[in-house]
């Protein structure tokens, strides 16, 4: 039995572009994060949700990082990892702001 320290970041991303009725689909964020794990060698997660805010909602995602024991790696790197990812979702869905829930703190990053 392998036990490591728990860490999870988990990238939280609607799927409409800004205020706009352009919206993304799931099948979209699997793609670019297949693309994303096959490049640096990562697993993720992908778990559908909805988001319910005032006058509104939509559609989007949770993308989970964890601390997977069969290859550890630190709180830093997983987060810089998350936060890799959320940027390159930040620009290829057009968002205002996305972000990364991890243990301690939650980190939103936003378009210029």
């Amino acid at each position: 039995m392998k036990i490591e320290p728990t860490f999870e970041a988990k990238i939280s991303l609607g799927f409409r572009e800004g205020y706009t009725d352009i919206s993304h689909n799931i099948e979209e964020v699997k793609q670019i994060c297949q693309d994303y794990c096959n490049r640096v060698k990562l697993c993720v997660t992908i778990t559908p949700t909805s988001f319910i805010y005032v006058d509104g909602g939509e559609e989007g995602c949770f993308i989970g990082l964890i601390n997977y024991p069969r290859f550890p790696s630190t709180p830093e790197d997983i987060l810089s990892e998350a936060l890799e990812l959320a940027e390159i979702f930040l620009e290829e869905f057009k968002q205002n702001k996305v972000s990364v829930i991890c243990n301690d703190k939650t980190y939103m990053i936003e378009s210029e």
